[in-house]
């Protein structure tokens, strides 16, 4: 028999539907039966700049295509180790549904279909959509709370409000801030002339935010940032696009020079997965219109992805020892 004979089914990045990962779609939240909720966010009303980050979903989406060779897992060679194996189940939910004009109303569509997910007892993986929509999440994780915030992003979003406004994407940390299960935050790659006011700044240390800039992090190395938050506890994590240097993502409404690397982010995002337990994340700001090439929407989709593979491989490794034990018992 030929090479040629033996076809196989090779679901190329180009063919198909467009779903995140080109994993299965579950288009009623009511019937969700999965390990993992992808869901969108198109929301940008909450932009001061530049909008078009209601497009993220969808360029995030196309550029999760290139890395969703078979659905039997993903062999990475740096880690020598397979990930998103066949055991666990990923779906696509799509997006929870926008209200043009309506900010509010979108918010509260929003923490409606989170607290639905976490209530089937998936873990939300959240494609925005301008930062404002991380506000509206964190009230749906309020079932699973308490926990710990940690953000990537070059601007610190403790603004308190501006001419009233206060769920806009420059105010969501500060929000997340004073939700009582919210515990200590972690800014990580914060920097940049106009990022914020002093005032802000001074309120987040007020608050026990622990802020560094990318130089500052590299000048302290990882182990010495991850030794920061507290081991053995519960992490959501929430990443800008803008966080990672313009350079490797310039698809965003606000790019800042200076920013982080792909290899730095995913050292730190596989240290914060080891350190303790990733409830959810989302990955936000990502703005097609300004990325003709598409690079910014497969940066997005390959931290995603990483992050994910990272989280359910400690979830395996804990799976795996509490089975060992549980034999061990009953064999003595």
């Amino acid at each position: 028999m030929s090479i040629r004979d033996e076809k196989q089914f090779l679901n190329l990045p180009f063919t198909g539907i467009c779903t995140f990962g080109k994993y299965p779609i579950c288009s009623n939240l009511n019937q969700l039966d999965a390990d993992v909720a992808v869901i969108g966010v198109p929301n940008d009303m909450g932009t001061q700049w530049k909008s078009g980050a209601r497009m993220g979903p969808r360029g995030i989406r196309e550029g999760s295509t290139l890395y969703s060779f078979g659905l039997d897992g993903a062999y990475d060679i740096e880690n020598d180790t397979m990930y998103l194996g066949p055991e666990w189940k990923v779906v696509d939910c799509g997006d929870v549904d926008m209200v043009h004009g309506d900010i509010m109303q979108c918010h509260e569509n929003t923490e409606e279909a989170i607290r639905k997910i976490i209530s089937k007892g998936a873990m939300p993986v959240v494609l925005g959509g301008d930062h404002s929509i991380t506000a509206a999440v964190g009230k749906g994780l309020e079932d699973i709370g308490p926990f710990h915030v940690i953000q990537i992003d070059a601007h610190l979003d403790w603004a308190d409000h501006r001419s009233g406004m206060r769920y806009g994407h420059g105010n969501c940390i500060r929000r997340l801030s004073e939700l009582d299960y919210v515990q200590k935050i972690f800014q990580f790659g914060i920097r940049g002339i106009s990022s914020s006011k002093k005032e802000d700044v001074d309120a987040a240390r007020a608050y026990g935010s622990v802020i560094l800039s990318p130089r500052q992090m590299r000048k302290m190395g990882l182990k010495e940032v991850l030794e920061l938050i507290p081991a053995g506890e519960k992490y959501y994590v929430t990443i800008d696009i803008d966080g990672i240097d313009p350079s490797i993502a310039p698809g965003t409404g606000t790019p800042s020079p200076g920013g982080l690397l792909y290899d730095e982010v995913n050292e730190l995002l596989k240290g914060i997965s080891k350190r303790g337990e990733v409830i959810g994340f989302d990955l936000v700001e990502v703005a097609p219109p300004y990325d003709l090439t598409g690079i910014t929407g497969q940066v997005a989709a390959r931290i995603l992805l990483d992050l994910l593979s990272y989280v359910l491989k400690e979830k395996e490794k804990k799976e795996n020892k509490k089975f060992g034990k549980e034999k061990e018992e009953m064999l003595f």
